[in-house]
């Protein structure tokens, strides 16, 4: 298995607004497509103003094959274009298990 961390930091005060638009019409295609939600989470301590996504994978070839279909739909497309005005830099990170 993996496990794909991908935090999104945000301008100030930009968390609410970013999982308003998400719960409404993000997260129910990133469900469908990309499968397994571990966690969503927002820090109380270090860099504030993030999410961070914890996404479960069986493989990278999975991962990359769900990536890709996410980022032909246009439901996401729209999504995107949606919040991106909240975002202010991404990080992904891949994690195996050991």
């Amino acid at each position: 298995m993996m496990i794909e961390m991908r935090t999104y930091t945000l301008v100030p005060g930009g968390v609410r607004e970013y999982l308003r638009i998400y719960n409404e019409t993000g997260r129910s295609v990133q469900l469908e497509i990309l499968g397994q939600l571990v966690s969503l989470m927002t820090p109380e301590t270090g860099e504030l103003n993030q999410l961070v996504f914890l996404w479960a994978f069986p493989s990278f070839e999975a991962r990359r094959e769900r990536r890709a279909r996410l980022m032909a739909d246009p439901r996401f497309t729209e999504f995107r274009k949606s919040v991106r005005h909240l975002l202010v830099s991404q990080e992904n990170r891949l994690l195996n298990e050991v």
